[in-house]
């Protein structure tokens, strides 16, 4: 690869991580939202004349609850492949630190064939038909919620998936590292 795309790479990750920072802090004034509205028993927020896309008739301290849920959802879910590629991933590094790198290669190896592959193996057809299920129902709150539960849903299979993409891709790398020594 040149200089140029992976200096634009890098500008991409790290508009990508922006995103999810971004996030972050709509999930926080979500919160605060909630919290406030709670105490002064402001419910509903908002009330629209016409159903609005994913927000339903209006917004409610229930659709605040949602809307946290879903956003931890997508912060926790969607970074997941690339926390896995930039090696930031959770490990007992006390031990891993003094391995050399061929024993790095080969237990982060091992730990992608022996555990991360079995699991996203059973857990992505689960997290579709997971998903299938309510885009098909139609499934939305039935307590003054969010609607199109399935959208929410969708991220699982999503998440799972790029996490298995950067996972094929590690093992890839870990792989021809081994081989060429």
């Amino acid at each position: 690869m040149t200089a140029l795309s992976l200096a634009g790479i890098a500008r991409l990750e790290r508009a990508v991580l922006n995103g999810f920072a971004v996030l972050l802090i709509v999930l926080m004034l979500a919160i605060a939202v909630q919290v406030v509205a709670s105490f002064f028993d402001l419910n509903p927020l908002v009330m629209f004349d016409a159903p609005v896309a994913w927000l339903g008739r209006g917004i409610t301290l229930n659709s605040l609850l949602d809307l946290q849920w879903h956003l931890l959802a997508i912060i926790a879910l969607l970074p997941a492949g690339l926390v896995w590629l930039r090696d930031r991933h959770v490990r007992v590094d006390f031990l891993y630190d003094g391995y050399r790198p061929k024993l790095r290669y080969t237990v982060d190896l091992i730990g992608n064939l022996v555990f991360a592959a079995p699991f996203l193996i059973m857990a992505i057809p689960g997290s579709v038909s997971f998903w299938q299920r309510a885009w098909r129902a139609g499934e939305g709150s039935a307590s003054g919620g969010l609607n199109d539960l399935w959208l929410i849903k969708a991220m699982l299979p999503l998440g799972l998936g790029l996490l298995a993409a950067a996972a094929l891709i590690e093992s890839l790398r870990l792989a021809v590292a081994l081989v060429r020594g």
